[in-house]
């Protein structure tokens, strides 16, 4: 019998980083398995693995599997986030695309999360999104076919072979298994067929019903929500800028629902360079940000900025969010419509949906799921899903169980916990507070799993994150929709765009040194042929100018960097009020740029060295134009 799977190294999948993977002593390959684990003769897929190798670099080391989710997203592009995490001291981590993401090949449909975007951007009513967004799935599903993929077998237990497959490949007798989100799905599965293999598992924002999955989705989402409203009107400061949040939320959909927002959008985000916000866009942007802390504690702005229609503002938004449908969504359906929507009923959804009169009908990106399966699922064999596991094994499983559950998440709620605790008879729960999704990937929650990992007999503290910042509500901003601009372009570090901002600053500096000198020196009142008044004045004109803006973009950038580090989602809207200095520099620089130019006009044959102050003024204006570019002007 041919061997059913296989491992081999291959060359690394970030070749830009080649030399600090190297360093991080970091491995890369595929296992190559069967497509179909009941015919180990079927043609074969390959699954993309990574490995940070510990740092003591112990040759028989434990290992910790980790698991995204989505299901749908890439783990090996996790392993950034994993580089300087404190288990691998003495452990190896270990990444596995699930097969069809990520770098595992076949990829099944990357492009479909960027279709269904152009989708959203569009304006047009729910019912026309989810038809388009079944015939987009559909047209996935056909070129899987043609392409002769079994679609059938993309699901939690071919993964949960898999793992199998790469455990014995790489030599462990056991591990510790880590998921999130879908992957805590994924990875139960794992531990109810090979319970004897797993050392620890950690669920991190887990699934504890798979059939409860979706029709609960709404009260998973007001919920978390409802959390930001009681805060923000218990908050005095918050309550004072954002008064009756609640009801500016119900009433923000319902004139979304008359009178959609169209904003405008770069090109590479929405082909169309429009996208129009309407009701359900606007559900899940809130949705989306009760995923991560710093979006949170944005909320309240984010909520008064689409009742205020900033058309500005609310564009910069687009490509944040955009992120959420940046996973392989082929996989997401194989997966979804094979195991989790058959499960699951449009009928138990809307009567869920239902007890929230004010929010419309749920969230109908999520909805529009029983549609895409209902249709995806056509003229499948009736046994397709007899193949999906009832986790029976696990209530015997002798294996430490730590859940980690977030306060505000809204897909995967803090209720989920003990839910899933109840399954497990050596099990314990650990609150993330002030936390979204995924709380385990916080310095705190590091520690909490690593003492975990590293001390499985001893019980996790359920005060683990008592030492959290506490939320902390964004107000007293100073709105002003070029900042987005400015902070994306810096951090994209394209040397076209950048390189000439840099020298123009460069020769800013070196003429305020030189001719400063030469001011002082009298240097300007030696000249016999002209009147020295016109030389000396623009000199003093751009030396004054040359000052204000170099100082201004020094101040802007050094504001970008203190404001991304305290929350980076601020920058969408603006800077604090504590930066208001900055746009008076601004004006000031404009008004300063004005005289200088219309100076150097009048008086040009008077003055000599005239390319030398020509290039001077000409850098001025290319600060007044990059400040244009990005939108900083319009203060």
């Amino acid at each position: 019998m041919a061997q059913e799977a296989s491992f081999e190294e291959t060359e690394t999948f970030y070749p830009g980083y080649t030399e600090v993977l190297e360093k991080e002593n970091a491995v890369f390959g595929y296992l190559t398995t069967p497509e179909n684990w009941n015919d180990p003769q079927s043609k074969k897929v390959k699954v993309a693995v990574s490995i940070l190798k510990n740092y003591e670099n112990k040759e028989n080391a434990e290992a910790v599997i980790f698991l995204q989710g989505g299901p749908g997203a890439s783990s090996v592009q996790s392993i950034w986030t994993w580089l300087h995490h404190p288990l691998r001291k003495d452990k190896d981590i270990i990444f596995l695309d699930v097969r069809g993401t990520g770098f595992s090949e076949p990829r099944l449909c990357p492009d479909l999360g960027n279709d269904f975007l152009q989708i959203l951007a569009k304006n047009q009513s729910e019912a026309e999104d989810e038809k388009q967004k079944v015939l987009a799935a559909l047209s996935c599903k056909q070129e899987l076919i043609k392409n002769d993929i079994d679609i059938a077998q993309y699901n939690s237990l071919s993964v949960a072979k898999d793992l199998n497959a790469l455990r014995k490949e790489l030599g462990y007798s056991k591990w510790h298994v880590y998921g999130v989100s879908y992957g805590t799905y994924m990875a139960q599965v794992y531990a109810n067929e090979f319970p004897q293999n797993v050392s620890t598992l950690v669920l991190d924002s887990s699934i504890p019903d798979i059939s409860k999955y979706y029709t609960e989705n709404t009260d998973n989402f007001m919920g978390s929500l409802q959390n930001v409203f009681d805060e923000c009107k218990n908050n005095p400061t918050c309550n004072e800028e954002y008064p009756d949040l609640e009801k500016i939320f119900f009433k923000t959909i319902a004139d979304l629902e008359k009178n959609p927002i169209t904003v405008s959008v770069k090109k590479r985000v929405v082909e169309s360079e429009t996208f129009t916000y309407n009701a359900e866009d606007f559900k899940i942007a809130i949705h989306q940000a009760l995923y991560n802390k710093q979006l949170v504690e944005v909320i309240p702005i984010l909520i008064y900025q689409f009742h205020d229609r900033n058309e500005a503002a609310l564009g910069n938004l687009v490509s944040a969010f955009s992120g959420l449908l940046s996973m392989d969504y082929g996989v997401y359906y194989c997966v979804s419509c094979n195991e989790a929507l058959p499960k699951n009923n449009i009928e138990a959804y809307n009567a869920n949906a239902s007890k929230y009169k004010l929010l419309g009908g749920g969230i109908a990106f999520y909805k529009s799921d029983f549609a895409v399966c209902d249709k995806w699922n056509t003229n499948q064999k009736d046994s397709l899903y007899s193949i999906a596991p009832t986790l029976s094994n696990v209530s015997e499983a002798n294996f430490p169980v730590l859940i980690i559950a977030g306060e505000y998440d809204p897909i995967t709620p803090q209720s989920n916990g003990e839910k899933t605790a109840s399954k497990f008879k050596n099990s314990t729960v650990v609150n993330g507070t002030t936390y979204g999704h995924t709380p385990g990937f916080t310095y705190l929650g590091n520690k909490l799993t690593t003492n975990f990992i590293n001390n499985p007999i001893q019980k996790p503290s359920k005060d683990a994150f008592k030492e959290a910042q506490q939320i902390s509500y964004v107000n007293d901003i100073k709105l002003n929709s070029g900042i987005s601009g400015m902070g994306q372009s810096l951090q994209e570090l394209n040397p076209v765009f950048i390189v000439p901002l840099a020298i123009a600053l460069f020769v800013l500096l070196l003429f305020i040194v030189l001719h400063s000198y030469n001011l002082i020196k009298k240097k300007y009142n030696k000249v016999s042929r002209y009147n020295h008044w016109p030389d000396k004045i623009v000199r003093i004109l751009g030396i004054i100018t040359s000052v204000i803006g170099v100082i201004m973009m020094i101040g802007f950038f050094r504001s970008l960097d203190h404001v991304s580090q305290q929350n980076f989602y601020i920058l969408a809207f603006g800077l604090p009020n504590s930066f208001n200095y900055l746009f008076i520099t601004l004006f000031i620089f404009v008004a300063l740029l004005v005289i200088t130019v219309v100076y150097y006009i009048i008086k040009l044959r008077k003055i000599t060295d005239r390319s030398i102050v020509f290039l001077v003024v000409f850098s001025n204006l290319l600060l007044f134009v990059y400040m244009g570019y990005w939108g900083v002007l319009s203060i």
